[in-house]
């Protein structure tokens, strides 16, 4: 017997539905690393702040399902109204012009989702936006084509430049278009204020883990945060593109314990304390390479 073509087509819209809904479901359940993307992710890195541990809450508990509703109801809707008004079963279509009851639910329902979106959604960004006055640390990131710089403002002007390891200059624990020359280093469960500008194109500095995504404009200075507590290293990369080595602009920020960070910090104060760009030769060899 053979299938009729709005039965094969119901099949083939299940299968792809259901074919999404496996692969947005499956990396839940896969080993995750903090701070590190992982092979075929399509979900969350941990969350490593207390604004990402937000950001995943809403979008696995409250965001996913109520799109994974919509996705289902719209779906089992296709496949009725392609059985139920079939030209087989209506060989005299119905020359209804509108229905009220359902033109008032199918626009007060949609506005009542928005609404209880929107609700846990602008708490969120709030927080993300309200920068706190009494920060432990200020940091400026600034990207260049294509590299970041980092300055610690409140300690001896500290700069330095971050730029990607060659091939040859990786090690053991090091990761290929993520690991960097010079990290940025940060003290745990401090609160870190992080000023984004850049001296050329737009980039972003973001840091999925942190939840942390903010472009860097030429003449402006913008701000986010973070505070993260378990010491670690975590990636991030420039998500705007800026140029054809936008893909080589990775961030590497190394969150140390309050005595390790001060260790760092009196040794950075020697080595990169008014530091100047252009008197490191060797970075500028590989900027130019």
């Amino acid at each position: 017997m053979k299938l009729s073509k709005n039965l094969i087509f119901s099949y083939k819209l299940i299968l792809v539905q259901s074919t999404m809904v496996i692969a947005m479901i499956s990396p839940l359940f896969a080993a995750e690393n903090i701070g590190v993307p992982q092979d075929y992710q399509m979900i969350f890195q941990d969350a490593a702040t207390p604004n990402m541990v937000d950001i995943t809450w809403f979008h696995n508990l409250f965001l996913f399902p109520v799109m994974l509703a919509i996705a289902l109801f719209v779906t089992l809707l296709l496949i009725y109204v392609m059985f139920k008004f079939s030209a087989k079963k209506n060989p005299k279509p119905s020359k209804t012009s509108h229905n009220s009851l359902i033109e008032v639910l199918w626009t007060v329902i949609p506005v009542i989702i928005l609404v209880a979106i929107s609700i846990p959604s602008f708490r969120i960004l709030y927080t993300q936006q309200a920068i706190p006055v009494d920060a432990d640390l200020t940091v400026k990131a600034t990207g260049y084509q294509w590299y970041w710089g980092y300055e610690y403002p409140d300690n001896d002007a500290i700069y330095f430049d971050s730029l990607p390891l060659e091939e040859e200059e990786l090690t053991e624990g090091k990761i290929r278009l993520l690991s960097v020359d010079n990290p940025l280093v940060v003290p745990a469960g401090k609160v870190v204020r992080v000023q984004i500008t850049s001296s050329d194109v737009i980039h972003n500095w973001a840091v999925p883990s942190f939840g942390v995504k903010m472009d860097a404009i030429p003449g402006r200075l913008n701000e986010t945060w973070f505070k993260v507590d378990k010491p670690g290293v975590y990636y991030g990369m420039c998500s705007e593109l800026c140029g054809v080595r936008h893909s080589f602009m990775p961030i590497e920020v190394h969150v140390l314990e309050q005595n390790d960070y001060n260790n760092w910090l009196n040794m950075a104060k020697d080595q990169f304390a008014n530091n100047n760009y252009f008197q490191n030769n060797k970075q500028l060899v590989r900027l130019v390479n």
